[in-house]
């Protein structure tokens, strides 16, 4: 007797399967102040990163989940949850994954040196990219003056933020119906404001100067929203940005070449369409 498939005078055809997308893959990779917990975090953004993206090390720079804005309003979205997940899931399946806490998660700080789910859990430490360079990394918080020394204040501009970046959402809303290109209010201001550009001068070369007393060439932070790699005196300055405003990260290239790369440099290689099928099958 005849196997049961060679009655059919037309088999149905085998679906072929979908090539898998190419990612950029990076030898180390830095994104902080994520701010998870709040409405003006970009987790739909962050998430196209992350799936675009892989590395043998990540390090998550502090601010990752906004324990301020929690406390005064609930606010978790799904995609915020599939962030998690996806930071998770890449733990388990290799990345070395450092958590760095920043001002807004300092809760986390006393986990400090302990791992939670293949992600460890440090307060600042010294990474060596792969031509030699000692880099400091921390979030940095601890070198802003308003915050070592009047919180009070650090949390009333926070309030004047959210605002600043819930005018910013509805305004970019109505770019994108025109046809515009994302643009960012508070780092407009940042740039025009000369207390605000002095007060980031003063945290950069507070930085800058703490890795110099303690011998390394360079540091690498967060904090201030401010994508940004120069040189200080010979010392290397990093800044990895937020996913709030520049949808920013550091990464390191294989020959230890640091660079700032951000959301549109990914979706513009990758396009935006086969970016969110990815997201809507994998997460």
């Amino acid at each position: 007797m005849k196997p049961a498939d060679q009655f059919l005078e037309h088999p149905m055809p085998t679906r072929p399967k979908a090539p898998k997308k190419e990612v950029r893959r990076f030898r180390t990779i830095w994104i902080s102040d994520l701010h998870l917990g709040t409405s003006g975090c970009q987790a739909k953004r962050l998430l196209e990163f992350l799936k675009a993206t892989e590395s043998e090390t990540l390090y998550l720079v502090g601010d990752i989940i906004d324990g301020w804005q929690l406390k005064r309003r609930w606010y978790w979205d799904q995609t915020h949850n599939n962030v998690v997940q996806t930071v998770l899931k890449k733990a388990k399946k290799g990345t070395n994954v450092i958590f760095v806490p920043g001002n807004h998660d300092e809760a986390a700080r006393q986990f400090i040196e302990l791992d939670f789910g293949g992600i460890k859990v440090r307060d600042e430490l010294i990474h060596t990219t792969a031509d030699g360079k000692r880099m400091l990394v921390l979030h940095g918080d601890r070198f802003d003056g308003v915050i070592a020394c009047a919180k009070w204040l650090a949390y009333l501009g926070d309030s004047m933020y959210t605002v600043i970046l819930k005018f910013n959402q509805i305004f970019n809303q109505w770019r994108a119906r025109a046809g515009l290109p994302y643009w960012s209010l508070s780092q407009y201001l940042k740039s025009k404001v000369k207390n605000a550009v002095s007060y980031i001068t003063k945290f950069e070369d507070a930085l800058a100067d703490e890795a110099r007393k303690r011998g390394l060439d360079g540091v690498i932070c967060g904090h201030i929203h401010k994508p940004e790699i120069r040189e200080i005196d010979g010392i290397k300055y990093c800044n990895d940005g937020d996913w709030v405003e520049s949808l920013s990260a550091l990464v390191e290239e294989a020959d230890g070449e640091l660079m700032l790369i951000t959301w549109h440099d990914v979706v513009s290689q990758h396009g935006r369409h086969e970016l969110t099928e990815s997201l809507a099958l994998s997460v």
